[in-house]
């Protein structure tokens, strides 16, 4: 998605999150940061291509904050979200704005949206 985003918005400025489920507990664990040094003066687009439980988003929205982010300032875009992602996310935090492309019913066992795409970072970079 960030690829697009900054053919669109060309000045835009970028930082980096990542946060990936560790399969065996469930949890998100975060993994890189780096954002840019003046981030609580701007407008966030916190981008993530599918939302299954939230805790991800959640984990990633707890980091703009704590960076002094406000909440009102964060847009949430995502391609396609789970019902419980949404409400989860919504519920802890209601002053950010989530926009998404659709929200599918249901989430199985191993954290994949139903019916969804499957993992959509192992479908893109063909890991499965």
């Amino acid at each position: 998605m960030e690829p697009a985003l900054s053919e669109v918005c060309k000045d835009i400025r970028l930082g980096k999150i990542l946060i990936q489920t560790n399969f065996d507990t469930g949890e998100p664990e975060l993994h890189y940061l780096r954002l840019p040094k003046d981030i609580k003066e701007h407008n966030v687009i916190l981008t993530d291509a599918t939302v299954a439980t939230g805790a991800a988003a959640m984990m990633a929205i707890r980091v703009l904050l704590d960076h002094d982010v406000p909440e009102q300032n964060i847009i949430f875009l995502s391609l396609v979200m789970a019902e419980q992602g949404v409400h989860t996310v919504a519920y802890a935090f209601p002053r950010v704005k989530i926009v998404t492309t659709a929200i599918d019913p249901d989430v199985n066992d191993q954290f994949h949206i139903l019916p969804g795409i499957g993992n959509f970072g192992d479908r893109y970079f063909g890991t499965q």
